[in-house]
């Protein structure tokens, strides 16, 4: 399979081949959705705590005697019915995580590259640099390529000038190839690829 490469001012300069077990599947919404549920559930704070009958500072003395009053045979005050009590069964501090296998973490990466690339939102270019950090530049180099809201992957190492300009564009996101991943992929509009990154990718999965 061979895919147009173009620069970042939109000129195709020839074609990159690219392997069809990376790029030319038929993606799938199961695997794409667990792979996302997956990667959310790991971002997940989990911090959430309620102050149970043993948190709350209230006194612990008997609120009046056991027999005689005709009223329940309270005891505590901390207790979850009392106003001020603790709370019964409230959330406390856990980790969202959880295991997924290797398989279907990769098999969803190949999905979303093969998904933007039927729905004809994947571009490849030559690579991301420039000579100056110029966002002015940089956000005419976007429009000649019809990109307003896109992942942009790099290679191993991202051109800091690059990166610095494209830092001020809304909706625009710069990661290296590394840090490629299911979410960020499927959240913007558009996913470009530098040809080191697809060289990586295909490294990767070989």
């Amino acid at each position: 399979m061979d895919l147009t490469l173009t620069t970042l001012e939109g000129e195709a300069i020839g074609t990159l081949p690219v392997s069809e077990a990376v790029f030319g599947l038929e993606p799938r919404a199961d695997i794409l959705q667990r792979v996302v549920r997956w990667q959310l559930a790991r971002r997940q704070q989990g911090t959430h705590q309620a102050q149970s009958r043993a948190d709350v500072q209230r006194t612990g003395a008997k609120m009046y005697k056991q027999k005689g009053t005709g009223r329940a045979r309270h005891s505590s005050a901390r207790a979850p019915q009392f106003r001020g009590g603790g709370k019964a069964h409230g959330p406390v501090s856990r980790s969202h995580e959880y295991a997924l296998p290797k398989k279907i973490r990769a098999l969803g990466l190949k999905h979303a590259l093969s998904a933007k690339l039927k729905s004809n939102d994947l571009i490849i270019v030559e690579e991301l640099a420039l000579k100056e950090a110029k966002t002015k530049l940089l956000s005419q180099q976007f429009s000649k390529i019809g990109v307003s809201n896109a992942l942009l992957i790099g290679g191993k190492e991202l051109d800091v000038a690059f990166s610095r300009a494209a830092s001020n564009i809304p909706n625009i996101d710069v990661l290296p190839v590394q840090g490629l991943n299911v979410y960020d992929v499927l959240r913007r509009g558009k996913l470009v690829l530098s040809r080191a990154a697809v060289e990586a990718i295909e490294e990767r999965f070989k």
